[in-house]
């Protein structure tokens, strides 16, 4: 989608919110839609739980941008909530959550940060739905804050599933790929750019980063733009989200990224480690611009885990589940829920998954 593209989408807004609005109803006697703040690490965090029947399996996305709220994308993810009961949380800094509390909130962003709110927001929800253990899904930076989670509280989940996996990526392959995709654009001012910085993270500056991703979105070719085509169209037919809503989005990633930006360019991924005690799996884009298949393959390759599979998610870039939720959705349940099932539970009123 080009830019002039966007235009339709913004005068058929109501339109296509009423649209969503009507396709998000959840009519079903056992199902579930809430949409509330809740107390997390001393703040009101803004949660959504929403599924067709709450014996389902508790699904917790961890988004990532940072501060990339991906309840915008509710509708793509409408069939999901057959299967699960999925969970959106705008994370401290991100979206509604950024909109309530400011930056004073979030004053004190790291990875541990938000890993610990997601670890007392897992403790919510199985309190509140009356389960054991959740399915966790990180997605881009988010996957880093997942695997956080799982590795201080492994006995809180089913399992991790990563898509748009950070990875270590020692021979830079990323430098490589977004160097060949910007020549294919000819973005002649993004290869200087990217020249220029170099191929190391650790050496980037914010606003160089910032000037290289603008470079970027418009390189993807052949594949879903994950702004052009998934994040913008979705944000605008959002019947959830008010323009003072989205503009709290990118105000909520900016100072995010502001606190964020020297430990993502510097992570060190022996804080993780790659032996988990939870079953781990990967879904990746085949043809991921910004976190590179190769590299997450490697990465997966090392895991050690009770239990692992890798999917790939054809035609698809960055956000692969929401490029393709049809296939992503595909083999979360055919690899994922069977772990997820287990015998009813008397004493717990109904079934534990």
């Amino acid at each position: 989608m080009s830019k002039t593209n966007i235009l339709p989408d913004l005068m058929l807004r109501g339109r296509n919110r009423r649209r969503n609005a009507k396709l998000l109803r959840i009519d079903s006697p056992d199902g579930i839609a809430e949409y509330r703040f809740v107390d997390i690490g001393g703040i009101k965090q803004w949660v959504t739980i929403r599924g067709e029947d709450r014996r389902n399996p508790v699904l917790l996305f961890v988004h990532g941008g940072p501060a990339s709220p991906y309840s915008v994308f509710s509708p793509l993810l409408r069939e999901w909530e057959k299967h699960f009961t999925l969970v959106q949380w705008d994370q401290r800094g991100a979206g509604k959550t950024f909109r309530r509390n400011g930056k004073a909130a979030g004053s004190a962003i790291t990875l541990e940060r938000l890993a610990r709110d997601g670890i007392e927001l897992s403790e919510y929800l199985l309190e509140r739905l009356g389960k054991r253990k959740i399915i966790l899904i990180g997605s881009s930076v988010g996957s880093l804050i997942a695997m956080m989670m799982i590795r201080s509280r492994p006995g809180l989940y089913h399992a991790y599933v990563g898509t748009d996996q950070n990875a270590p990526d020692p021979e830079f392959e990323w430098y490589g790929q977004a160097i060949a995709a910007l020549r294919e654009a000819g973005i002649g001012k993004g290869i200087r750019l990217l020249e220029r910085m170099g191929p190391d993270p650790a050496r980037w500056k914010r606003e160089d980063y910032d000037r290289l991703n603008q470079h970027l979105v418009k390189a993807i070719r052949g594949v879903p733009n994950m702004i052009m085509d998934l994040m913008l169209p979705s944000m605008l037919a959002s019947p959830d989200h008010t323009i003072g809503d989205l503009v709290a989005i990118f105000q909520g990633m900016s100072h995010s990224l502001d606190h964020l930006f020297d430990e993502l360019m510097t992570f060190d991924f022996a804080r993780i480690g790659t032996a988990f005690d939870v079953p781990f799996f990967m879904f990746q884009g085949d043809t991921d611009l910004f976190t590179p298949f190769g590299a997450a393959r490697a990465f997966f390759d090392r895991i050690e885990a009770p239990h692992k599979s890798f999917a790939v998610i054809r035609n698809a870039g960055h956000l692969a589940c929401f490029a393709r939720p049809d296939q992503f959705l595909g083999e979360l349940v055919s690899r994922v829920l069977p772990l997820a099932r287990q015998p009813l539970d008397a004493g717990r009123g109904g079934a534990v998954v």
